[in-house]
């Protein structure tokens, strides 16, 4: 569903980190003993009694009661200014404003509305206004073609668009395709209702005057736990984006999950990078901190990411593998410049070592690292795709609580997230207190497809009906179409989706993803995709009975890397010396999982918005 997502180099790089907090550990005051009473305190094996919610409107309003003057959302009026501030009064009387404008004077109660839009904060006031009562809420990627965005609000039928300024040329050139669209709603924007045209801005003064003069008929709404009230298109990861329907219970439940297994407080402050059409970000990087009274402020893009950090100072982060892993290269990069990797690997074991009898010094003695990250960062949640362990590792060494979240689309989308207080590296968290997973026709080493039976789990795919039937077992599980296990301790590890596959003759199953992250710990290699290729396509006139696929892995090169090793390569040599390092994998490979044949890709893979490359369109290409 998306254009190629190619990753920006950060734009500033991280400082040197030299360490000087260390070498002048003698000069700190650290109340050891302190530190380890206060540690030892947090040490718990249960769940935290969490939330009850069944509704956002639920939780939200609640929030406003009790923190109306403290920060909801964060954004920078231009790369200049410093962030501003909206409130959560300010944040709640211009959903209402909003929504009681959409109703009274739109007449859109009910109706479908898509919201397409970068970041910003009308994209969470015309979201949050949606959840609270005025219709079905239909976010879509921006980085749609404008083929692909009217499709989709053809197939949503939806009655009204709200869009940022730079799609309003995107919009101009579909409108005369989709007559049903009864207003086009510009963010950011003054324009009086004239037309189908107006400004969001104009919509909330005219609800204000409304509620001003007495109106409180948007506050008063009751909202239906159970109700469709979001539709959201897949990805595109498989061919056709499927429409799958939440209910507000859905994303209630989600709240529900993650407070049993993390404490959040209204001190904390999320940090956005992710897109928000995913739920991923918008159920976990925006309503919940919406039910906790956190803040959450708006990334401006990923080449601004670390003077953002440093400026917004946040606590938490959202992100895919491929940004994380980044950050750790980036930051891995400056100490190296430093020539400090054996005191910061020595001092990682010191503090590893205090860790283990309750004495917490990490952010005392990576400062320096912290500090290139705002100084307060607290938790990165990583999902959507498996990150080597490594990395997560690495993180709770220098003090950063690292988590992970397990989940689609279909699931709003958290079915597992790993405990703060039972941290599990290299798992994809543990399934959620209110869901039921378990393991279809497990093979010898317990692996099968995942199933899933959740209050978050969708209500079903939109108008299609026969493939909600074909996810869905006799006794309500959902079908996941990821493999993995789960141990004896709930604790969920993916290692490839069923579509990916590859069946050798004899019946053994290769899962391409745990190849591709061995793979991918090679500096030489940016980017990998294997797949079974078929031998017909090296011969197709060769009259060969063997039909066994050969593993094949596409690789984008690291330029950078290679350019160390020898300048200015041709693409032979470039093929020899990566070939060379495959060979080296397969060595840790079992026989039937070796790679056989290596090619060298240029430009870049085809992405969905959460990083994951489109298998399909690289496969299609092959057949053109």
């Amino acid at each position: 569903m998306n254009r190629s997502f190619k990753l920006p180099k950060f734009k500033i790089k991280f400082g040197k980190i030299k360490m000087d907090t260390v070498e002048n550990l003698d000069k700190e005051k650290i109340d050891y003993e302190k530190l380890q009473k206060e540690n030892l305190k947090k040490k718990r094996t249960e769940p935290y009694e969490t939330t009850h919610y069944k509704t956002v409107k639920e939780f939200f309003y609640k929030t406003v009661r009790e923190l109306p003057n403290a920060g909801a959302i964060l954004e920078k009026p231009d790369h200049k200014s410093p962030y501003r501030t909206f409130t959560y009064a300010e944040f709640k009387n211009d959903v209402e404003a909003l929504g009681t404008a959409l109703i009274r004077q739109l007449n859109l109660k009910d109706k479908r509305i898509i919201i397409i839009s970068e970041t910003q904060y009308y994209w969470y006031v015309s979201y949050m206004a949606m959840l609270c009562g005025v219709g079905i809420a239909v976010p879509i990627d921006k980085e749609l073609p404008t083929n692909e965005i009217e499709n989709l609000v053809k197939r949503s039928r939806a009655s009204a668009i709200i869009y940022s300024k730079n799609k309003a040329d995107d919009i101009k050139k579909i409108r005369a395709n989709i007559p049903e669209v009864e207003y086009f709603i510009e963010m950011k924007s003054d324009k009086p209702l004239e037309g189908k045209d107006v400004g969001i801005n104009y919509l909330i003064e005219q609800g204000k005057k409304i509620v001003e003069a007495g109106d409180k008929s948007f506050d008063e709404i009751e909202i239906d736990p159970e109700e469709f009230k979001v539709l959201i298109f897949t990805s595109g990861t498989t061919s056709a984006a499927k429409g799958v329907m939440i209910c507000n219970r859905n994303l209630a439940e989600n709240i529900n999950a993650v407070n049993a297994y993390v404490k959040l407080y209204p001190s904390d402050m999320f940090f956005s990078v992710l897109p928000l059409h995913h739920t991923y970000e918008s159920t976990i990087g925006f309503l919940l901190p919406m039910a906790v009274g956190s803040s959450v402020a708006i990334c401006e893009g990923l080449r601004y990411i670390v003077p953002n950090l440093q400026e917004v100072k946040p606590t938490a982060i959202l992100a895919v593998p491929l940004l994380i892993e980044n950050i750790y290269k980036k930051i891995n990069e400056s100490i190296k410049k430093s020539h400090k990797e054996k005191l910061v690997n020595s001092m990682i074991y010191v503090t590893n070592g205090l860790k283990s009898i309750g004495i917490d010094a990490k952010k005392k003695v990576f400062k320096e690292i912290h500090d290139n990250l705002g100084g307060n960062l607290r938790i990165i949640v990583s999902a959507a795709a498996p990150i080597d362990k490594k990395v997560g590792k690495w993180l709770e060494d220098i003090g950063i609580l690292f988590l992970q979240g397990y989940g689609l689309t279909e699931t709003a989308p958290i079915s597992a997230v790993t405990p703060e207080y039972n941290p599990m590296v290299g798992s994809a968290g543990k399934t959620i207190v209110q869901a039921d997973v378990k393991i279809e026709n497990p093979n010898e080493n317990g692996e099968g497809e995942l199933l899933i039976k959740s209050p978050t789990l969708m209500l079903g795919y939109y108008e299609d009906e026969e493939e909600t039937k074909k996810v869905m077992t006799e006794d309500g599980y959902f079908k996941s179409g990821d493999i993995g296990y789960v141990d004896e301790n709930g604790f969920i590890f993916v290692t490839g989706r069923s579509k990916n596959v590859i069946v050798t003759q004899n019946g053994k199953n290769i899962y391409p993803e745990e190849i591709e992250m061995l793979l991918e710990k090679m500096p030489e290699i940016k980017e990998v995709m294997v797949y079974g290729k078929s031998p017909d396509e090296f011969d197709s006139k060769k009259k060969n009975n063997d039909k066994e696929l050969i593993i094949t892995a596409r690789v984008i090169p690291n330029i950078e890397e290679l350019d160390k090793i020898k300048p200015n390569m041709t693409e032979e040599e470039i093929h020899n010396v990566i070939w060379e390092k495959i060979k080296e994998v397969n060595k840790k490979l079992t026989s039937y999982k070796a790679i056989k044949y290596l090619e060298i890709k240029e430009g870049e893979f085809e992405k969905t918005s959460t990083m994951k490359i489109k298998r399909y369109k690289e496969l299609q290409k092959d057949n053109k």
